[in-house]
């Protein structure tokens, strides 16, 4: 079925936004891939912040000229549905890699971040990344770690002195009670 010019036009226009919001795009090769299924990839991907659209070759590629953006040929031939990172792009590469690795009618291609082409195996080592709010947790890990040792050192100093003080205060009380008993 033929598209026409106006809805080619809004089409373009609608990747060139997606593009242009985009950290990252992740193309990917679709076969036979039911609709329900295609639904619940999207709304996987929309949980990561993301859009996950079937998209037209040649819109797509127009669209990402229009971006100033390039892609090989090779990646935009077949069918072709297009992962946009409107978040962070390890967490939209987690989404498409993992669902890629269960279910074989998706294939994960390459993709684009910023000006550089990226490759399936970069895809795949994009996906192992954590996610920011990871990062987040693990330096704030790291910082609290030396204050909570400080703690733990300053904690234990006192703990000890208190014991010293305790064991003398016993060793006097007994010395006065052996001194009362001689007497």
């Amino acid at each position: 079925m033929a598209i026409s010019k106006e809805k080619k036009d809004e089409l373009v226009a609608q990747y060139k936004d997606l593009i242009e919001q985009s950290d990252a795009l992740i193309l990917t090769e679709y076969k036979g891939m039911a609709v329900a299924d295609m639904e619940n990839l999207r709304s996987k991907v929309r949980e990561a912040d993301g859009a996950f659209y079937v998209t037209k070759n040649t819109l797509l590629k127009l669209a990402l000229e229009e971006a100033g953006t390039t892609v090989p040929e090779e990646l935009l031939t077949g069918q072709v549905a297009t992962g946009f990172a409107l978040g962070e792009a390890p967490s939209l590469a987690k989404v498409l890699v993992d669902y890629a690795d269960k279910a074989e009618n998706l294939a994960i291609r390459g993709g684009v971040m910023e000006t550089e082409v990226l490759s399936q195996k970069q895809i795949e080592s994009l996906a192992k990344l954590p996610t920011l709010e990871e990062l987040h947790a693990q330096i704030i890990g790291l910082l609290s770690a030396p204050a909570r040792n400080l703690v733990t050192t300053i904690t234990n100093g006192v703990r000890q002195v208190v014991n010293v003080v305790d064991a003398y205060s016993k060793s006097e009380e007994a010395e006065a009670d052996a001194d009362a008993e001689a007497a």
